[in-house]
Formats: C-alpha cells, structure tokens, sequence
C-alpha cells in the first residue's frame, strides 16, 4: 500500500503534466469597472490581511499539491521558500502517507521548518480519524487543516473508494474533536450552495471550493488507466466562479477560499471581489517550479503581487476590505447559471 502511494504521487505529477483538457473558470464573465480617477498613490496599496488568526502579506495562499517522497520533498522545499518570501499561507499535500510510513514525514516537516511562525495547513481526506487528524497537526503544527473531498477523484481511480457514507457525520466528529480550524476542500470539481450550507450546520467556517477550471483529477486518474475511457465526463463540476458565488453569501463568518484554475493577478482580483477571502494557487505554481525552479516560481508571484497592487490602484481600492467590497456585474454563461 506504501508504495502504491508514492507511485501515485508521482504518477499524479506526470499526468498533471501531461494534462490537456482546459476548461472555463467562468471568471471572464466576472466584469469590473475601470476607474479612471482613483485619488490613490501605487505606495497607498496595502495588500496585507489576517488569515486564521495570522498577518499575512498577500491574500494568496499556496494550495496543497504533494509529499510523501524525496521528489515531492524538494518540490514542498521550494514552495515552502516562496511561502516564506512572500509571507503568504501554504498547503500541503495529502499527509496520509506521512502518517503511517514515518520515512516519508520529512517531505512535510521541511514547510514547517521553512515557514517558520507563517501559516501552515494540513491536509487529509474527511474520512480520516480523530487520531490521523491529530497526528497530521502535530506532524507540521498546522494552523488549520483541510479535510478535502474527491469522491469523483476516487471514482475513475483504479485503486480509489467506492463507499461515500458517513463523511458528513465524520465531519462533525472532527469537528467537536478537533482544535484547530477545519478547512474543508474540494479537489477540483466545486462545491454547491447546498453542501456549503451542511457543511456550516455542521460546524465548519472555512470552505475551499475548488471549482473547474484548473487541475482535472478525472482527466488524470483516467490517464492512469488504460482499461477505461473517461473523456467524455473531463467537463464534469462547478466553474470556479459558479461555486464562489454560491457560497459566498451564506453567513458573515463563513470565509471562503477561492481555488481551483487561479492562474493570474485578474482572478484574484475577481476572486476577492465576488466573495473569497483567500485565494489558493496550486498547479500553476507548481508547473513553473518543474519547468524553471525556484526562480521561475518567484518571478510568477513577484508579478502576481504587483499587478495585484496595480488592480487594486486601477479600481480605487487601497486595501484588501475595500476590494471585498467592490461592485460588479456578472454576463454570459455565468450569468445564466445564476440566474436559474
């Protein structure tokens, strides 16, 4: 079963690589209005905000993507880098591995190490024990940690679940049980309205909701097995934008991280507009760390920032509340989706 494990990991890596299938956030149908007389100056811009009780510099986090194995060690060791550089909340993979093979642990413990007193979050699935959930905070004295979703993941994978009952209930265990803040997370397939609103009967006040539009586990765990054919469900989920802004307004103390196909400073930016208040990068930043190192990745968060500030200056928004709390319109396909 070990390793088995790693071989996914790694083979998760490779297909994500080779992943072709592209599919529409919905935030080009976002529409927010130039201001062409701000009354701000670029240094003005404060981009800063507090996440789980923690001042942060951005509000970007690096979302989970992997660990477990001496590749993924590396690739947590540059990400945990530019966490701290950046002063921003990073996420790391599934820590399952970690938890029952102790060789592997150290692929997690190095965020930890690198990050210092920043944000760190840990990451399991929601059928988890009380006890795995313990053992994965304490492994990186995580902040929060995130009980991520997959039952579509699951379902194309050749060695995945097939039983899906009880998680709610389990959620709620964790919940009364568990000290630490609980993220739940999709994987990539959205989360509705409706679960959102289970989920916050539940106990949870942090959503992640990790829509279409960016990294495809269906094309991936599909890749893995040449037995079946899955193409015809790559377009299967909730639009990024589509779930953002149906569970946006549920609750004041409901905050919502927007992930899920982030490429760039203009999805922040309509992230934060229409209702999150954090904004988690994964497989982008993740291809320019394979494709061109540390340096690479810096160069796309510098970039990132900045043209956050220019966005920010360019709609007359000086801080982060303010961008929160900006005026848009909403057309096309997107439109029509909320509107029904």
């Amino acid at each position: 079963m070990r390793n088995i494990r790693k071989d996914r990991k790694k083979e998760h890596i490779e297909y994500f690589l080779k992943s072709s299938h592209e599919q529409s956030t919905l935030f080009e149908d976002v529409y927010l209005e130039h201001n062409a007389l701000p009354e701000l100056d670029f240094e003005e811009i404060k981009t800063n905000t507090t996440f789980l009780g923690k001042s942060v510099d951005y509000p970007i986090m690096i979302n989970a993507i992997t660990g477990g194995t001496d590749f993924s060690r590396e690739i947590n060791r540059t990400l945990s880098k530019l966490a701290l550089k950046f002063n921003i909340p990073m996420a790391v993979g599934s820590q399952t591995i970690g938890i029952h093979e102790e060789c592997s642990r150290e692929s997690f413990e190095i965020v930890r190490e690198n990050i210092k007193d920043g944000v760190v979050i840990g990451n399991l699935s929601a059928n988890a024990t009380i006890d795995e959930v313990k053992a994965a905070i304490d492994m990186i004295e995580a902040d929060a940690i995130q009980l991520h979703l997959n039952a579509a993941q699951e379902l194309v994978m050749r060695e995945g679940d097939r039983r899906f009952k009880g998680l709610f209930k389990n959620i709620e265990n964790i919940v009364k049980n568990i000290d630490v803040p609980i993220i739940i997370k999709e994987v990539g397939f959205g989360i509705s309205k409706d679960v959102a609103v289970r989920l916050y009967d539940a106990g949870i006040r942090y959503i992640d909701v990790s829509g279409a539009g960016g990294t495809n586990f269906i094309e991936i765990e599909g890749r893995r097995d040449v037995k079946k054919d899955f193409s015809d469900i790559y377009t299967w989920g909730i639009p990024t934008a589509m779930s953002l802004i149906q569970c946006s307004n549920i609750k004041d103390d409901l905050k919502i991280i927007s992930s899920g196909g982030i490429e760039d400073s203009i999805d922040v930016v309509k992230s934060l507009c229409i209702g999150a208040h954090m904004v988690g990068i994964s497989g982008e930043i993740l291809r320019r760390i394979l494709e061109g190192g540390y340096d690479s990745a810096y160069k796309y968060l510098d970039e990132m920032t900045y043209k956050l500030k220019m966005l920010m200056l360019l709609l007359g928004k000086a801080n982060i509340e303010g961008l929160r709390n900006t005026p848009y319109k909403i057309k096309g396909e997107l439109k029509e989706l909320v509107d029904n």
